[in-house]
């Protein structure tokens, strides 16, 4: 029995043959595209103009020809005609064709057609998506190289490939590139490429695009930094008719501020410093940033309200608010001088209050507080009542504030025939 389980091991299948390790030295040298590149060369120089023919040509070949690796080859090739040397010239010792983007009419019809033999081309062969971004990050850095019509050319395919999904807007890197920014080639392009991609699509669209990778607080690096402004940045695409664009980042630029505004506000809170400088910082802060007395009324009570640690028994909590809340009157009275900025804060106090739960029985003494203290005016509190107020727990607040609005009404009317007797 021993000697029948030996047999057995012995009759285990063992894999056979010789593993060749390829020297480094030799796959370098077997990277050679010029096949390659005379079979597609000859393939556009037959199709022509025809771009269906062109995304019929590329879609057969891609079973004959070795797309995965000579990708850089094929995309330089659809491009510009032939390999690119560094820089962005055409090398002079291969094979080329004139049937390529850089040749084509530079108009919206025909870069919607070329958008369209790259979309399939990458449809078709999914493994060339990385590859081709990685290609259009390189034409990028090459603009410099290329004429003002390729550039166009380059701008206008780039926002519409952008605008439909084929693109991250991760590639916009290389437009900050410091050679780029330096002559100008940077802003240039990126108003020819905004343009083609907010039309195809629209700003909040292109907005998201942008957040989604991080670029939405990037764009003043498409300038030299001397001239990395808002104001800067404003006037050279609002004067190139991109005017959404210079609202869009105006608006990134005072979200920036906000956010850093609100984080040294509680932080000042939290290190004891007085409402008076606290006021003088926000004041000055409001100058400099240009952010609306509404905008810093609503920081203002958010760092109020997160600077102190709740008490999570609904029938401390309201004791606790007012209190605090009476300690610092002068904070929100200095920011609340317009009808708008009374009205603001009151909806920001009733969104508190609901997305806090147990802060929802204190919402009308919260408010009752800060009528005495002359911070929300009768004029406010009717208005909100009557028709501004949010939707969020509105029948809870509603009924809770009526018998104050019945006594503010009835102390109006009161008032105005007093007036009428006199």
């Amino acid at each position: 029995q021993v000697s029948f389980m030996s047999n057995q091991k012995q009759q285990k299948p063992t894999l056979t043959g010789q593993r060749f390790k390829t020297r480094k030295r030799d796959e370098k040298e077997r990277f050679d595209p010029t096949q390659f590149q005379e079979s597609i060369v000859q393939g556009l120089n037959q199709t022509g103009t025809d771009l269906e023919a062109v995304a019929k040509f590329l879609d057969s070949s891609g079973a004959k020809l070795d797309y995965r690796r000579y990708a850089e080859t094929l995309f330089d090739i659809l491009v510009a005609g032939g390999m690119l040397a560094p820089g962005g010239a055409l090398s002079d010792d291969m094979t080329r064709t004139n049937f390529c983007l850089f040749t084509a009419p530079e108009d919206v019809k025909t870069m919607k057609a070329y958008a369209q033999v790259f979309n399939k081309l990458i449809r078709r062969y999914k493994y060339l998506e990385k590859g081709f971004e990685e290609e259009i990050k390189k034409l990028l850095l090459f603009l410099k190289g290329f004429s003002e019509s390729e550039r166009n050319k380059l701008a206008m395919l780039t926002g519409i490939l952008l605008a439909n999904g084929s693109l991250s807007a991760s590639i916009l890197s290389s437009l900050f590139n410091d050679n780029l920014v330096k002559d100008g080639v940077s802003p240039a392009f990126a108003v020819k490429l905004f343009k083609m991609w907010i039309n195809e699509k629209d700003i909040n669209s292109v907005a998201a695009s942008l957040r989604k990778v991080g670029m939405d607080n990037r764009l003043m690096e498409l300038f030299p930094v001397n001239k990395r402004s808002y104001d800067h940045f404003s006037k050279y695409f609002t004067d190139a008719g991109l005017k959404e664009l210079s609202d869009f980042a105006r608006n990134q630029q005072s979200l920036g501020a906000r956010k850093e505004l609100q984080k040294e506000l509680q932080e000042q809170m939290s290190q004891g410093v007085s409402f008076k400088e606290i006021i003088v910082y926000g004041k000055e802060e409001m100058k400099k940033s240009g952010i609306s007395e509404q905008m810093v009324i609503c920081i203002m009570w958010a760092s109020i309200m997160g600077s102190v640690e709740w008490n999570k028994k609904e029938e401390l909590v309201t004791e606790q608010a007012i209190k605090h809340l009476k300690s610092i009157p002068m904070a929100l009275l200095a920011f609340t001088t317009q009808g708008l900025s009374e009205l603001t804060l009151l909806l920001r106090v009733q969104e508190y209050c609901y997305d806090n739960i147990h802060f929802m029985k204190a919402f009308q003494k919260i408010v009752l507080l800060l009528y005495k203290v002359d911070v929300l005016s009768e004029e406010a509190v009717l208005k909100w009542y009557t028709e501004a107020h949010l939707a969020k727990g509105k029948s809870v607040f509603l009924e809770q504030m009526k018998k104050f609005v019945e006594w503010l009404k009835n102390a109006e009317e009161e008032s105005e025939s007093e007036e009428e007797t006199d």
